[in-house]
């Protein structure tokens, strides 16, 4: 299977078919960046140290657009190792070469090397973001994608006076790199990082932050657009402004239904747009904290993890009388951090907008059904490998994770490549299961501790047009957040306990579910996504906790090409990098 290999003297031509396939739509523009990825210093709780950073920014550039537009991006590797970017949330129409994950759609850039993306915007709208898609790089290298309406097209609501992006983020004091070496070596958990932060700030609670802490400067009676972004390697956040109230009108790039809400809680890749209404609530004070909290659901005794709140400053500027007195105030709905029940009563309450310019279409009839379990395991230790202590690790053993029992194994050459050359055999293996499997191992698995699970590169192969409905069964102790690249799907449903195929799917909202590219699904529960396999090629779907991408908690969908022109993959770049 794949698609047939072009000959040599052709991958000229194929870079201009593909220059003239990604051509924006009529009254849309190309718009040109270029990212140099280097190493930066920079100074957080009173320690330096060098970062990946681009074009020496922390967070990274601001992209801009409207919807439609073409963005070419030239990533310049000016670092000391291997790295990738990703266009979170951007489905890339027909595009994977550009979509950018480690070995799954292309070779990682070498130091020295660069690579000219083409982002393709298609239906987006909203707030994005990119990030680094190799490693934990990710952890500084990223920044906000700002996708306005088209011309002559307005968003649906009130044109805000300003718009700010607001970057939830983790700050480690040690170099991430050491950090994941660290964990695999060991094969026990990740360090925690020591502080959250706002726009790459912990805020004033911490060492060494206060005359940095990122302020907001507003006016009584003006309208914020916030753009937040949860780009967090390892935590869910709730998202608080003391003193006022927030209004969701979208989520990863898609409008929802006006949601006014004390709090947010939103969880790592996933972006929301939420309104903010500069009216004092606590008489003549003009300071409020703006603060990011992290939420889990782990067990606190057992699990080290970043149990700080990271803050922002609100500051009224609006006159003499707004001027800074004491001290900001602490926005008491903040939810507390195992609080389950505030996150779900958030996100059971998002809606898609569902009017006549943002229309929903949910598929009613499901071709695949897929229930995939979710879960947290073990691999054994190598005792050969001198290297591997395992030390760390649960019962002599080190972490694993897992979707239907399989933990998804990188290959060492991407797997779009060899499914483009039909070179897929001892690649990836075609059987990635619709249902959960069974793998036990009586020496290991003896009723105590996390279950043994296997290694393997298995894909799903999908037939274009395929409406897909997966229900992620989750059988450990921590919420999942699961994003499928390339595509945007209707979250139609989700609860506590074990799936019932038989009761659970008369509980789906088929009528206005959100349209989103990450699903936050709860522990020791389900959550339902569909979508239609109208975008051909090669995309990843993993957790985006990063530690569980490294674990395997990983999986490929290929998409055939349909039998049109304008439903089948574009041609391979004649630029992409050699692994």
């Amino acid at each position: 299977m794949g698609t047939a290999k072009l000959p040599a003297l052709l991958w000229l031509l194929a870079g201009v078919v593909l220059a003239l396939a990604v051509n924006p739509a009529h009254g849309a523009k190309t718009r040109h960046y270029d990212f140099f990825i280097t190493e930066t210093n920079y100074t957080r709780l009173c320690h330096e140290k060098s970062i990946l950073t681009v074009n020496g920014q922390f967070p990274g550039p601001t992209i801009y657009a409207r919807k439609g537009d073409l963005v070419i991006v030239n990533v310049h590797n000016n670092g000391n190792k291997n790295i990738t970017i990703h266009w979170h949330g951007v489905d890339q129409p027909r595009n994977p070469w550009s979509d950018g994950p480690e070995f799954i759609t292309q070779c990682p850039i070498r130091p020295g090397g660069n690579f000219t993306y083409q982002v393709i915007l298609s239906e987006e709208e909203g707030t994005l973001w990119w990030h680094a898609h190799s490693d934990f790089d990710r952890a500084t290298v990223h920044g906000a994608i700002v996708i306005h309406p088209k011309r002559g097209t307005t968003f649906p609501f009130k044109k805000p006076d300003k718009e700010i992006p607001v970057i939830l983020g983790e700050w480690w004091n040690d170099d991430i790199e050491h950090v994941l070496d660290k964990a695999q070596l060991l094969g026990g958990d990740v360090d925690p990082s020591n502080a959250n932060t706002i726009n790459a700030q912990p805020g004033d609670m911490f060492p060494c932050s206060r005359d940095d802490t990122f302020k907001v400067a507003v006016q009584q009676g003006n309208t914020y657009l916030l753009r937040i972004i949860n780009a967090g390697l390892t935590n869910d956040m709730f998202f608080a402004i003391a003193g006022h109230r927030l209004t969701v009108v979208g989520i990863d790039a898609r409008y929802t239904k006006p949601l006014t809400v004390d709090y947010i809680m939103i969880a790592p890749g996933q972006t929301m747009d939420v309104l903010l209404e500069a009216k004092r609530t606590l008489g003549s004070n003009s300071r409020y904290y703006m603060a990011a909290r992290t939420f889990i659901t782990l067990p606190l005794d057992t699990i080290p993890f970043n149990n700080s709140t990271a803050t922002a400053i609100v500051e009224y500027t609006d006159s003499a009388t707004a001027r800074p007195v004491g001290p900001p105030k602490f926005p008491i709905q903040l939810p507390a951090i195992k609080d389950e029940n505030a996150a779900m009563a958030f996100i059971t309450q998002l809606r898609s907008l569902g009017n006549q310019e943002h229309p929903v279409h949910v598929p009613t009839h499901v071709d695949e059904h897929m229930l995939i379990n979710i879960d947290i395991n073990v691999l054994p230790c190598d005792p050969t490998n001198m290297a591997e202590k395992c030390k760390e690790g649960p019962q002599g053993n080190r972490f694993a994770a897992s979707l239907n029992n399989v933990s998804f194994q990188s290959p060492a050459i991407d797997v779009l490549d060899a499914y483009y050359y039909s070179s897929g055999h001892g690649v990836y293996e075609e059987d990635f299961p619709n249902k959960p499997t069974a793998f036990v191992d009586p020496l290991v698995n003896n009723g105590s501790g996390p279950l043994m699970t296997k290694r393997g590169t298995k894909v799903k192969v999908l037939e274009y047009g395929t409406v897909v409905e997966v229900v992620f069964h989750d059988l450990s102790s921590e919420n999942h957040p699961m994003h499928l690249h390339g595509f945007a799907f209707y979250v139609v449903g989700r609860g506590n306990g074990t799936f019932d195929e038989s009761r659970d799917p008369a509980t789906y909202n088929l009528v206005d579910p959100p349209f989103q590219n990450t699903v936050s699904v709860p522990r020791s529960g389900w959550a339902a996504i569909r979508f239609r396999a109208d975008n051909p090629g090669v995309w990843f779907m993993h957790c985006h906790f990063d530690r569980h991408v490294v674990w395997g908690m990983d999986t490929v969908f290929i998409v055939k090409d349909g039998k049109t022109p304008q439903a089948q993959m574009l041609p391979r770049p004649p630029n992409m990098p050699q692994c």
